[in-house]
């Protein structure tokens, strides 16, 4: 019997030559490529990252994070994981009697009680106090579109109504949303020998999703440009590229439709490092409203991000093989425009930062 490829694709292995088999996992040959090689462990100027999770820094010994901040250049953490009151309260001060220019934090709304009366003006209010007490912006995670469902257990929709006095009090207190949706259109496409994600979602099925689970991609993308449009005075951090990454000409589209939107490189790096001169001609256009943003909080894989933006190297590895079986090549990006997506634009956006921190 003859077996193809796909069929052993689909049974998790990968025939060699000799009739050697091993899994498609393990299948990591090393490039024999010689081409000029720079590796760049320490970013060309001191950034902001706009996009970190630390979720214990209430009662963190913060000094090992100076110390990896240090080290690559990073003067500002965003820590988006600051939750609201007294928690929230208890970050600020560990940040603020230790490292006061370092961190800054955002705060999150809680949006289990929609539906019932007035929940937005109290949802605004307790906003309202959180940056008063120091949040500088507000981050909403992709339960907001997935999970939240309000007190008669429906779906919330990114641009339900009854959220719009939070956005509203965002404008209104001249702070950003940085705001995460859906997922990448993959997760929901069918799980055969044409999905590109095939391998992330055999190794972490969770991330596998029907088609309309719990609702299209479309329609739930759609929902948060909807939202964009409707509060054109709110700056709007659209994380991960708002998933467009890979398709960087209708992400153009969407930037000329919604001027009060910007967007993070978070988790899409392996998408950008992909296609050199498209990215390249996309952040020269667009190179006031693109930040930096890492997501996951892994030193190590830092450089990665610093060696695309900033070289022209070629065929270099990506740090996940799940997340990119494919290799990375450097945007070579000029001075100015790294300057503006290392810190320039989000310190547009973001109040108080300590511009001593820069050039």
């Amino acid at each position: 019997m003859r077996i193809n490829t796909i069929t052993l694709i689909a049974f998790g292995l990968c025939l060699t030559a000799n009739g050697q088999q091993m899994s498609f996992e393990e299948y990591n040959p090393k490039s024999t490529l010689v081409v000029p090689e720079n590796p760049v462990e320490r970013a060309k100027f001191t950034f902001i990252d706009v996009h970190s999770h630390q979720f214990r820094m209430a009662n963190q010994d913060l000094s090992e994070l100076i110390r990896h901040m240090d080290q690559m250049n990073m003067g500002v953490m965003v820590n988006l994981s600051g939750g609201s009151g007294s928690g929230l309260q208890a970050m600020l001060k560990n940040v603020n009697e230790n490292y006061p220019n370092r961190f800054v934090i955002f705060a999150n709304v809680d949006f289990s009680g929609v539906g019932n009366p007035n929940w937005g003006n109290e949802a605004a209010s307790q906003l309202e106090t959180d940056v008063r007490n120091g949040a500088r912006g507000l981050k909403i995670y992709k339960s907001l579109g997935l999970r939240n469902r309000d007190i008669a257990g429906n779906r919330i929709a990114v641009d339900d109504s009854r959220l719009d006095p939070v956005w509203a009090k965002c404008a209104e207190l001249g702070i950003p949303v940085l705001i995460h949706s859906a997922d990448p259109k993959s997760f929901w496409d069918p799980m055969d020998e044409n999905n590109e994600r095939w391998l992330e979602l055999k190794t972490r099925p969770r991330r596998k999703r029907s088609e309309t689970n719990p609702a299209p991609w479309r329609q739930i993308i759609d929902e948060q440009h909807r939202m964009f449009k409707k509060h054109p005075n709110t700056k709007f951090i659209n994380a991960h590229m708002g998933w467009y990454a890979n398709n960087l000409g209708r992400l153009g589209e969407l930037m000329d439709e919604i001027p009060n939107m910007y967007v993070g490189i978070g988790a899409i790096i392996a998408e950008l490092g992909r296609q050199p001169k498209q990215a390249r001609q996309f952040f020269i256009k667009y190179q006031d409203r693109i930040l930096f943003g890492k997501d996951s909080w892994q030193p190590s894989e830092f450089p990665t991000y610093f060696r695309v933006l900033e070289t022209a190297d070629e065929y270099f590895p990506y740090y996940k093989k799940y997340h990119a079986f494919w290799a990375m090549y450097g945007l070579d990006l000029p001075n100015e425009v790294l300057r503006k997506v290392y810190y320039k634009n989000a310190m547009k956006l973001i109040p108080g930062l300590d511009t001593s921190l820069f050039e």
